[in-house]
């Protein structure tokens, strides 16, 4: 039997998150009777659960702003290497999600090795990138970045990019890396066009099926709001914008507000966030279109989605983007005019036009990105 101990994410049942809808997946779709998985979970208690056939341990962390999150992963990390010599088991491997705690792992490797457990990590996107952070966060991210690649048996990268960059980067230390990608699910909503939930929330807003783009992401800089705005706002189409994300004590938000007016325009609807997973994915298979701004980095789960379901999707031109979609997509850039040029020549393809980029998103994402695949791939990994 080869253990598994997963920390990084919230935890599962996973509620929002790319990390937590992996974890989720993966224990849920597990197919070897010959893995067990361990997920620590943040939480307000220290129980120890049962869930999809994994065992879930809470780690109560205390609010410690930015730094929540390193200590919610020690935190974990010393759990499971306490709860390893308590059950004295064998076969172990500590997967970790991020570079949260590059300063300290060695002094863990170290302990790691001597119980001859394997580490591997998730080394996630360039989280030092983040605008949300102040400079020395940035410096912090980095220099965790650098040591976690360091110390790891093996780095396994949602992102072709994404490998390439710690190749490059850290080509001294001979990091053993892998690529594994980010999955989707390709069924279909379960909702009906005539169903109550759907027709209470497309009241709610004043939308209509079709005849919206729609957002999904983190509310940051960095996933190209302003850009966004700015140019569905130039842009002639009739259609609404509806973002989907939390805005809630967000300054980002007022400061849009403030060089983009975009409260003037009665087209563009912030909803707030959809938890349900059976109305989003209807939300997203009915919009018109999908804009994609994200810009740092690796495979992103908000795109994996829309591809899969939203017939249209208009992505921010980058590597991490390009990779995954290839020409299953259309692109913009910041240049003035690009998107808004783009989104008016949206508006007039024809339904032929939508449905080949449709259908070579589809097969794209069928090809290389569902969860089966995903599993599989992960599972072969932990075997060996």
């Amino acid at each position: 039997m080869k253990n598994i101990f997963i920390i990084g994410s919230k935890g599962i049942p996973a509620n929002y998150g790319g990390f937590e809808t992996f974890v989720e997946n993966l224990t849920q779709k597990k197919v070897s009777q010959n893995i067990k998985y361990y997920v620590a979970c943040m939480a307000k208690d220290e129980k120890i659960l049962e869930y999809n056939d994994s065992i879930c341990f809470h780690v109560n962390v205390p609010e410690l702003g930015p730094a929540k999150a390193v200590y919610y992963d020690l935190l974990a990390l010393k759990k499971t290497i306490n709860y390893i010599k308590e059950k004295h088991l064998t076969n172990c491997i500590v997967y970790i999600l991020a570079c949260r705690i590059g300063p300290f792992i060695g002094h863990y490797k170290k302990i790691l090795k001597k119980m001859n457990v394997s580490l591997l990590v998730n080394p996630d996107g360039h989280e030092w990138k983040r605008s949300k952070w102040n400079y020395f966060i940035k410096k912090y991210w980095k220099y965790s970045e650098k040591l976690m690649v360091k110390h790891a048996d093996l780095l396994i990268c949602d992102s072709i990019n994404i490998e390439q960059y710690i190749k490059t980067e850290y080509g001294k230390y001979k990091p053993n890396t892998t690529f594994i990608a980010y999955g989707a699910d390709l069924k279909s909503s379960q909702l009906a066009d005539d169903d109550e939930m759907l027709k209470n929330w497309y009241s709610k807003f004043k939308l209509n099926q079709n005849e919206y783009y729609l957002i999904v992401g983190r509310f940051v800089p960095e996933n190209n709001y302003e850009t966004m705005l700015k140019e569905f706002m130039k842009s002639k189409t009739k259609k609404d914008l509806v973002i989907i994300t939390n805005v809630e004590e967000n300054k980002f938000f007022d400061h849009l507000k403030e060089i983009t007016h975009f409260q003037k325009d009665k087209r563009i609807k912030f909803v707030g966030t959809v938890y349900h997973s059976e109305l989003i994915k209807k939300i997203r298979e009915n919009a018109y279109g999908y804009l994609h701004g994200h810009s740092v980095g690796g495979t992103n789960p908000s795109l994996i989605e829309a591809l899969a379901s939203t017939k249209l999707n208009l992505l921010y031109d980058v590597g991490f983007n390009r990779e995954v979609a290839i020409d299953g997509a259309l692109y913009w850039n910041q240049e003035e005019n690009n998107l808004s040029t783009l989104i008016n020549q949206a508006d007039e393809f024809s339904n032929e036009e939508i449905k080949q980029l449709s259908e070579k998103a589809l097969q794209r994402i069928e090809k290389s990105y569902s969860w089966e695949k995903i599993i599989e791939t992960y599972e072969t990994i932990f075997m060996k």
